[in-house]
């Protein structure tokens, strides 16, 4: 009888002890990272990367993954105990939770909080397990140019949805395509863009580059805000009734069918790339107060919007997998830095992984499910006690402790200054990119997906003598342009309609 590949995952996560360790490992410091207020999973997902050059593939893997996954619940402890988002889509979670807080309901936001979490992230986890692999037997059909087709759409609706402006989202794209093309060309080994200069002849180095935008950048923000903690770092008293203490079973019973929407919401969001667990959660919130028989309760301390926005924000985090699995399509920052550490451990992204390294991926599905198993039983009766503890480390110790920990980081993988180089120059590109309002998340998934993207329209080419024309012959590719083309039109249409909005709005009152 042929063995789930569920059930093979979870026995090659448990042959050994080091994927177990690094598991749970990267669960709890995703949950800290997450709980604090300016450190990105991006930026410690950035700072861990070079740890995972001396581990084994499986173990690399699990440990980036689960980082990333219970920093998602990480994000809500200083959301509702502080009223200051850990994480950016925690802002909608403290509409409600500190509100809670303030009532001395603490406990029971963050139980639901995790609860919502757990459920959400579940759900998207078993998507991911049985249905990309049926999606990934579809795709193995495709050819370079539905390929090349793929990888247009990818930029053009990550660099128009991510962001406040198209033309912003998409001059990032390109400064990360223009990178990526530093070093040889694959197919003539000629040199682009060296300038002479011999340590440019390999491209840039992967992890200098994530470095800089992801860590250097925020510690040069905090720096420039002189690393306060905005909001009130002292947790009101509980309450003295039981009852506020515990999420009920009525309770629990009457936010279900919140969760299970939000769990769409944010499963379907979150399997399109570049839009991200943000927008999720604030359309999860919206939802849910309009089908509330209680829409009044909502921004007054309610569980249901709670429940709303952290099942939608962990429902994100398997699904924004599929595309980089199942098309080789990173759906978001961490899934494209998830993606850079499969190539740093020979592991190409794309429909063929689960013919090539099967078990591994099922491996990496089985971490997932223990995370959020690890993250369950720690959040539900250590949030508070997490909160506490982050409430008692100054910020102004830890980003000097981040500061130095990037040039040990970044010096440590190749022992040149140029890597050192490399990520202050990264540094300050990214500190411009945020003050700016330019996205260092486009920037980065076009970085890592150049590469490929190249090939498959040189790859194209050759493969007809009427050039671009090729593109007409073969409508996958063609319903792939379309898509990328309506997203702009439709983006260009949002905006559009917000700003006469804006101006049609009445000047407020002196």
């Amino acid at each position: 009888m042929t063995e789930i590949p569920i059930v093979q995952g979870f026995g090659m996560l448990f042959s050994s002890w080091e994927p177990v360790f690094f598991a749970l490992l990267g669960t709890l410091i995703g949950i800290l990272a997450g709980a604090i207020p300016g450190l990105t999973a991006s930026a410690i997902i950035s700072l861990m990367i070079p740890i995972t050059f001396y581990m084994d593939t499986l173990s690399a893997l699990a440990f980036i993954y689960t980082i990333s996954k219970s920093a998602s619940f990480g994000g809500s402890i200083p959301a509702i105990l502080f009223n200051t988002p850990g994480t950016p889509q925690a802002s909608a979670t403290q509409l409600d939770g500190y509100p809670l807080t303030r009532q001395g309901k603490q406990s029971k936001a963050l139980r639901t909080a995790v609860i919502a979490s757990a459920i959400g992230d579940t759900f998207s986890e078993l998507l991911l397990i049985f249905g990309a692999i049926f999606i990934a037997f579809y795709a193995l059909k495709m050819g370079p140019p539905e390929y090349a087709a793929v990888y247009f759409c990818a930029f053009v609706i990550i660099s128009s949805v991510i962001g406040s402006s198209i033309a912003k989202g998409m001059i990032s794209t390109l400064l990360g395509i223009l990178f990526a093309m530093i070093g040889y060309d694959s197919i003539t080994a000629e040199q682009r863009y060296t300038f002479g200069y011999d340590r440019l002849e390999d491209g840039l180095s992967f992890v200098p580059v994530l470095l800089g935008l992801f860590v250097m950048s925020e510690v040069l923000i905090q720096v420039e805000n002189r690393i306060a903690i905005k909001g009130d770092t002292s947790i009101a008293p509980p309450s003295r009734n039981p009852e506020d203490n515990r999420l009920t079973w009525p309770e629990f019973k009457s936010i279900l069918p919140t969760i299970a929407r939000s769990t769409g919401y944010g499963t379907v969001i979150g399997a399109l790339p570049g839009i991200g667990a943000t927008v999720a959660v604030f359309v999860a919130y919206s939802e849910a107060r309009r089908a509330s028989k209680h829409p009044e309760r909502f921004g007054k301390g309610t569980i249901e919007g709670v429940a709303a926005c952290e099942a939608a924000n962990n429902a994100t985090s398997g699904a924004n997998i599929i595309p980089l699995l199942t098309l080789g399509i990173p759906g978001s920052t961490v899934a494209a830095l998830l993606s850079g550490v499969m190539l740093i451990h020979g592991i190409t992204a794309g429909p063929q992984v689960f013919q090539t390294h099967g078990p591994t991926v099922f491996g990496l599905f089985a971490a997932g499910l223990l995370c959020i198993a690890t993250y369950l039983v720690v959040g539900y009766w250590g949030s508070v006690a997490i909160g506490r503890l982050i409430a008692m480390v100054p910020a102004q110790l830890v980003y000097p402790f981040i500061f130095i920990t990037c040039f040990v980081a970044a010096f440590a993988l190749r022992q040149t200054m140029s890597d050192l180089a490399v990520m202050l120059v990264f540094g300050f590109v990214g500190y411009g990119m945020k003050k700016f309002d330019f996205s260092i998340p486009a920037f980065i998934i076009a970085f890592i997906l150049a590469e490929g993207a190249e090939q498959a329209l040189r790859q194209s080419m050759m493969l007809s003598d009427n050039g671009a024309l090729v593109f007409l012959e073969r409508p996958i590719a063609l319903a792939f342009f379309a898509l990328g083309i309506l997203t702009v039109v439709m983006r260009m249409r949002q905006l559009r309609r917000h700003s006469a909005a804006l101006r049609d709005a009445p000047a407020p009152a002196d």
